[in-house]
């Protein structure tokens, strides 16, 4: 159930603010975004990273369109009340300091990506405790998922990465999940975010749910400490394929950009886990990568990324088919969205006859 009552004018007022901050952000990311790649240059110079494929290069006019289309879905469900106006930007010096410490950063990705090295934080003795798959510096960041420079510096790389859209791409998600929950009391409802990281989609989840008691989970405690100062949710550091909570404790859970960066045994045992932890009749709500089935004209980029951004575990996650491991764990496809290179599915786990 809504929170607050607002008039028809005042969403306008908020979907108008949406899209003329995300215009905002989308150019000042956009600029950040072109200016590392003219520092690193990373298709030139020695070592560059080489890449073949055969797909068609996207046309720029369709990725262009695609990219629009996020931002205005974004903007739409503000005015039409689905979630709050969550976008905030930053003050002028702390926005130039986040964009400085993202291009001086930029030049050690680079090195990595030069060298091929995706397992520098491996090495270290204190992430030994993890598990080998985690202990990568996935996009060749610094300090992989160890550090709380890094967690304060994720949202800048892949707001720079996708030209300030990163934001409306989540919130597919979060407009699948808002529209099933319209007429339940948030008082009511317990949502957990696995894998929230630092907090961005977590924060928006608290925006959009206040009544509700919302909680966050990801492995790495270092951006555990971001989200819960960017969210003021409680969060709770464990390893997903086994968590500490009990049979049906929520009644939605939100998974966002994590099975992408998942080795394929690991899929299920996750999926599993997260239709354990849903109430009957609760949702997942989950958000990654587009694939290739989902829009052809974009294959090459698609085959691209894991070139230049340490994925190692995407090829695989590109022939998933999500349906079918979510149909395999009890979970039922009910509604569908997709903007520029996301696509938001939500499950529902059934209630069984006679339980509630």
């Amino acid at each position: 159930m809504p929170t607050t009552e607002k008039s028809p004018r005042a969403f306008a007022r908020d979907g108008a603010a949406a899209a003329a901050r995300s215009a905002a952000k989308a150019f000042w990311w956009t600029a950040n975004g072109l200016a590392a790649r003219a520092l690193t240059r990373p298709t030139k110079g020695e070592n560059a990273r080489e890449f073949r494929s055969e797909a068609p290069a996207p046309r720029r006019n369709a990725l262009r369109r695609a990219w629009m289309e996020a931002l205005a879905k974004d903007a739409a469900d503000v005015r039409a009340g689905v979630y709050p106006l969550t976008e905030s930007l930053a003050p002028p010096t702390q926005a130039l300091d986040r964009a400085l410490d993202f291009l001086k950063d930029a030049r050690d990705v680079d090195r990595r990506r030069r060298k091929g090295d995706g397992v520098e934080v491996k090495s270290d003795p204190k992430t030994s405790s993890f598990p080998n798959y985690y202990r990568q510096n996935f996009h060749f960041q610094t300090d992989g998922w160890f550090s709380e420079d890094s967690a304060l510096r994720y949202e800048a790389q892949v707001e720079a990465l996708f030209s300030g859209a990163a934001g409306a791409m989540r919130r597919r998600a979060l407009s699948l999940l808002a529209k099933d929950l319209v007429e339940a009391d948030q008082r009511d409802l317990t949502i957990l975010d696995a894998a929230c990281g630092a907090g961005a989609f977590l924060s928006d989840l608290k925006a959009t749910f206040p009544r509700a008691k919302v909680f966050g989970a990801d492995l790495s405690e270092a951006y555990l400490s971001v989200a819960r100062d960017r969210s003021g949710a409680p969060c709770v550091q464990t390893n997903l394929e086994r968590t500490p909570f009990a049979d049906q404790s929520f009644d939605a859970i939100t998974c966002i950009y994590l099975f992408h960066e998942l080795p394929p045994r690991v899929r299920p045992v996750i999926a599993q886990e997260l239709a354990r932890m849903l109430k009957p009749g609760g949702v997942l709500a989950f958000a990654d990568s587009i694939q290739a089935s989902d829009a052809p004209e974009l294959a090459r980029l698609l085959e691209a990324f894991p070139v230049f951004f340490h994925e190692p575990y995407y090829s695989t996650y590109q022939e998933l088919d999500l349906a079918r491991l979510f149909e395999s764990v009890g979970l039922e496809e009910v509604a569908a969205d997709q903007a520029f290179l996301t696509k938001a599915r939500l499950y529902r786990k059934p209630i069984v006859s006679g339980v509630a």
